[in-house]
């Protein structure tokens, strides 16, 4: 969250949630950032403008889909990534709600059929967890892979989706 470069206001709020606590940060071009508190850092980056009401639709749509009333999301998205990165988190959004693919999968259909590696270390820069939902991206051999945010957390999504876990 530190390494993030400022050069637009960013707005934001926290989310408390049954798996963490939750900053959601967007700028007036859109969501930038959705990711789980850091619990030994919890604080937000110098300059970021505490502002529940900006991010009340983000913060809603959020709260609905943990508690089971939302499979899919509608906001403006604006992920700070390289062409090739948001290529991947916008993939990633295609991913149906209660459904999982590999990362081979997920490379084949950005059109790099063999860079699944290059695919989950963008996966695993995503800075809008759960909407750009990257926690649907599993191993080829079924397991649950990594999460950025901790496995317990990835294991949590998918179980509240429906989706059986190892």
């Amino acid at each position: 969250m530190n390494s993030m470069i400022m050069t637009e206001s960013l707005f934001y709020d926290r989310l408390q949630t049954n798996v963490g606590d939750l900053i959601v940060a967007m700028s007036e071009e859109g969501l930038k950032f959705v990711n789980f508190a850091d619990p030994h850092n919890p604080s937000v980056p110098a300059g970021w403008i505490h502002d529940p009401v900006k991010l009340e639709d983000a913060t809603s749509q959020l709260r609905e889909y943990l508690n089971g009333g939302r499979h899919t999301f509608d906001l403006p998205l604006a992920p700070a990534g390289t062409p090739f990165q948001r290529r991947v988190w916008q993939a990633l959004t295609e991913i149906p709600y209660g459904k999982t693919i590999s990362y081979r999968e997920l490379a084949q259909q950005v059109e790099s059929p063999r860079g699944f590696r290059a695919v989950g270390n963008a996966n695993g820069r995503n800075p809008i967890v759960i909407i750009q939902p990257c926690h649907r991206v599993i191993a080829m051999d079924g397991k649950i892979g990594g999460f950025s945010s901790g496995i317990h957390r990835k294991k949590y999504l998918l179980e509240m989706e429906g989706v059986c876990t190892l």
